[in-house]
């Protein structure tokens, strides 16, 4: 099992919890000295094991690498890749290819990560026992809509609430873009996402260090009151890696308006499951990260594909 941003967070809670199950996971970090120490405390968390492949999601040079890396390692044999890593509510900063931060880190790598490690999900999946994609997204895919002529905020005054909820409503889209293209390719993996609910992580944290905005500064306070402890916000990602599933299925927490509780099927917005948008970000995906999409097949017009 691959998990991203894993060196702390939900991350760190979910590779530990996986290697408690007996697990291989490969976990990635952009900071190899972090990842080096919470390395070790994954591998005593329980019989399975734990390995450090370094991934930087906002430089594309770093995701071909590391999908190489991990192709390798693994004998091109995947069962679950979980894109848990995220960026939230920091200032407008670019990504290494000039990418808006959020949408770059939180979107555009995964995605390309996904098509790279492709190939070693469909050789590890078998059509009784289909491996998994699972993209974690969040409540904030309700806050705004996705400029698709304008992702990056070049023209629009940039708001990081916006632009955070824009990436994670990309997240939705892109899992049920993926699932239809598996399904047309008769392939054995399932696209799935999930979300945590309101959980302590460090993402707010993360984003004060950044020099966040006082809206992040402003939240750190009652995120801590409100939110659940990690070890429960995981419980979405665990049932989308491991639980009985179907292609495009959305899990989160089932109480308090999805904010915490155990997991189960989570709403979905109707931006969030619009085909024509999930087709053209798609293409627009494809288009900014120079990787080529997998599956490439563009899936059929009807009735039976909606």
């Amino acid at each position: 099992m691959v998990v991203t941003g894993t060196t702390s967070g939900l991350g760190l809670a979910l590779s530990e919890e996986l290697v408690r199950a007996g697990a291989r996971v490969v976990m990635t970090a952009r900071d190899p000295d972090r990842g080096a120490a919470v390395l070790e405390r994954v591998r005593a968390a329980g019989p399975g094991s734990a390995e450090l492949v370094l991934l930087d999601l906002a430089n594309l040079d770093s995701v071909r690498a590391a999908a190489a890396e991990v192709r390798d390692r693994t004998d091109d044999h995947v069962d679950v890749l979980i894109n848990n890593a995220a960026v939230s509510l920091g200032p407008h900063e670019r990504t290494a290819d000039g990418f808006e931060l959020q949408l770059g880190t939180n979107h555009l790598g995964p995605a390309a990560l996904t098509w790279l490690l492709m190939p070693s999900l469909r050789a590890a999946g078998t059509s009784g026992r289909p491996s998994r994609v699972v993209t974690t997204s969040s409540l904030a895919h309700r806050v705004g809509g996705l400029d698709l002529d304008d992702l990056h905020w070049d023209r629009r005054r940039y708001s990081p609430t916006a632009a955070y909820g824009a990436s994670k409503l990309a997240n939705l889209l892109f899992t049920a873009e993926l699932d239809r293209r598996l399904r047309r390719a008769g392939d054995p993996v399932l696209s799935v996402a999930a979300h945590p609910g309101l959980t302590r992580s460090a993402l707010l944290d993360n984003a004060v260090a950044r020099g966040g905005t006082w809206r992040s500064r402003l939240l750190r306070l009652p995120d801590r009151i409100t939110s659940q402890p990690v070890s429960a916000g995981i419980g979405p990602q665990l049932a989308a890696a491991l639980g009985p599933v179907h292609g495009a299925d959305y899990l989160g927490p089932t109480r308090v308006f999805e904010s915490r509780g155990p997991a189960g099927p989570a709403r979905r917005t109707a931006a969030a499951v619009d085909p024509v948008s999930a087709r053209l970000l798609w293409a627009a995906t494809a288009a900014a990260t120079g990787v080529a999409p997998d599956p490439a097949e563009e899936p059929p017009t009807s009735r039976d594909d909606r």
